[in-house]
């Protein structure tokens, strides 16, 4: 089945143009690290990578450690170029569009599944604080929590500002049986009426929001919640660009929105970042 994908890539693209090709084997005249090497022409404001992961392969641990080494290296600027790199990359890891995105979403989801992905401590915690029978996921990126939640048996909705990951999601739950709502969706404003779903995830979410509309997320999951919010974030030295993290974040602003906002009970919990779980007052 062919697949339309809107581009994920947010953020204010920059004048330079993001080339992606899979190669059996990395040129040796060019910097490289890993599986990936790249050349930046300056003048004519473009950057090529190529790269040898193959859709048996890649996975979203395996695009982030790649990508971030070249960031490193300083062939990657800001969140669009690096998000311009990454569907370039999941994409070219397969002649068929379609094959490639499949590879990715399977490879990615066993891993978490498994424990060996850098993200499963952060989806073993999240699971562990679902409350209830449904859940939706706020700003559900790739959707792998939100597919993880449904093939556990939970009734599941997930909705992200992406039109490109929405689609990716809905695309990858078709293939995978797995029957997961996803919507274009707003934090602050969700198409949900009050006390609609057990529980509201805002997963490494509010990273990605100026301080006024990361308020008015956690009281939006609070008015659609019945039994329970839960909120994760990173604990950062310095915000991650390339993510499109905005704030540092840590446990004083858990506090924080803890006394900002009115709910019957919260919890503030550190385990891989930290966790601010809390009661709506309904």
């Amino acid at each position: 089945m062919a697949m339309s994908v809107a581009t994920m890539s947010a953020g204010l693209p920059t004048t330079r143009r993001i080339t992606v090709r899979h190669v059996e084997a990395l040129p040796a005249d060019l910097p490289h690290a890993g599986r990936v090497a790249w050349s930046t022409d300056w003048d004519q404001g473009r950057v090529d990578l190529v790269h040898t992961f193959t859709a048996a392969e890649i996975s979203d641990d395996a695009m982030l450690l790649a990508l971030e080494d070249v960031i490193d290296a300083g062939a990657l600027r800001g969140q669009w170029e690096f998000e311009e790199a990454a569907v370039g990359l999941i994409r070219t890891c397969s002649v068929h569009t379609d094959d490639a995105w499949a590879g990715f979403y399977d490879n990615s989801l066993r891993a978490l599944r498994d424990g060996t992905a850098r993200f499963a401590p952060v989806h073993r915690r999240a699971r562990s604080l679902i409350s209830g029978s449904s859940v939706l996921e706020v700003g559900c990126c790739f959707g792998f929590f939100a597919l993880r939640c449904a093939e556990d048996g939970l009734s599941v909705a997930a909705c992200d500002i992406s039109i490109g990951a929405v689609n990716l999601l809905a695309q990858a739950a078709r293939r995978r049986d797995t029957t997961v709502v996803a919507a274009v969706g707003d934090a602050t404003d969700l198409d949900r009426a009050d006390s609609s779903v057990d529980t509201v995830t805002l997963i490494h979410l509010l990273e990605h929001l100026p301080a006024d509309l990361a308020r008015a997320a956690i009281i939006e999951a609070l008015r659609v919640a019945r039994r329970r919010v839960v909120i994760a974030i990173p604990y950062e030295d310095r915000p991650s660009e390339h993510f499109g993290h905005l704030v540092r974040l840590g446990p004083e602003n858990l506090h924080a929105w803890a006394d900002a906002v009115d709910h019957a009970g919260a919890k503030i919990l550190t385990d891989h970042g930290g966790w601010l779980v809390l009661t709506p007052r309904h």
